[in-house]
């Protein structure tokens, strides 16, 4: 975690607080005060869960996970329950419960593990099999520093786990493992794998691998991309990863594609393009520090 005076901190919440500013710095300080950490930045965080933006608060919750600060608790248990929160919202709420890995969120988990929205449903789900995996197994790291919701299978055959990860009658929480794997593999044939499986199952499932595939910044991947963003009868949350992966993958088809869909009908698509073509550009310029605001507010 970095150094900052509370003044600071304040600042940066000012600036994510902000609606007359653009979303792509808004999104700036959300990370910048993710990278400090501590209550005060948590607080400034969770402040914006009354947000016009579905996009920004679902990245609120996103960085409350990330985070792992059981500080965060009970405001993402605020925003789970409630439900003129949008399910994109919801969901990625009961992620980031998982993610903190306390067990004393395993009764509002289980409450909610069949609700009638399904992506909140599978989530928690996905959320619980996390939970009660012992702690070595659960808390494995990558190279991507990311907490994520299951950990990679055991299987090593490339085979056996597409095998897995496209079964729709296994459980998601073994097609995710199935995921992590093929990720970690990250070989042409793994990611061609992972590319495919996003035309198949539920939309949680192909958020997921959107995911996964900007995590990986594979040009082979692209395509497939391309193809969910702009399929309009796609759930917003496929679409609005896909073009935040593209925004990570930064190649030239990249920017031309999210140049097209910056005006998307759908907000939450046309926001997701605008902060995936600034991430374009910090992944095309090595002077670019993406989460900058603390600099820019103590200037």
């Amino acid at each position: 975690m970095v150094a900052a005076s509370e003044e600071s901190i304040n600042r940066i919440g000012t600036v994510l607080a902000n609606t007359k500013l653009p979303m792509k710095e808004r999104f700036r300080a959300l990370f910048t005060l993710k990278n400090l950490g501590g209550n005060l930045a948590i607080e400034n965080i969770a402040k914006c869960f009354n947000d016009d933006s579905c996009l920004l608060k679902h990245e609120l919750a996103y960085c409350l996970g990330q985070m792992r600060d059981e500080y965060a608790i009970p405001c993402l248990i605020e925003v789970l329950k409630d439900v003129k929160q949008e399910p994109m919202v919801r969901h990625e709420a009961a992620e980031a419960l998982g993610a903190i890995g306390k067990e004393n969120v395993i009764p509002i988990l289980e409450e909610y593990k069949n609700d009638p929205v399904v992506e909140l449903a599978e989530t928690c789900q996905l959320a619980l099999g996390r939970l009660l995996l012992p702690k070595n197994e659960a808390n494995i790291e990558n190279i991507y520093g990311s907490v994520d919701p299951a950990p990679p299978s055991k299987i090593k055959s490339i085979e056996e786990l597409e095998q897995i990860l496209t079964d729709e009658n296994e459980s998601l929480f073994n097609r995710y493992k199935a995921m992590f794997s093929l990720r970690d593999i990250a070989s042409p044939e793994s990611i061609t794998i992972l590319s495919k499986a996003l035309s198949c199952g539920s939309a949680l499932f192909k958020h997921e691998i959107a995911f996964v595939l900007g995590q990986l910044q594979s040009p082979l991947s692209v395509p497939y991309l391309k193809e969910s963003l702009i399929d309009e009868n796609q759930n917003d949350m496929v679409r609005h990863e896909c073009a935040e992966a593209l925004g990570a993958i930064a190649t030239d088809d990249c920017y031309d594609i999210l140049k097209q869909y910056i005006n998307d009908q759908k907000v939450v698509v046309k926001e997701s393009c605008e902060v995936a073509l600034d991430m374009c550009e910090y992944e095309n310029c090595p002077d670019f520090q993406y989460a900058d605001t603390l600099e820019k507010v103590t200037l």
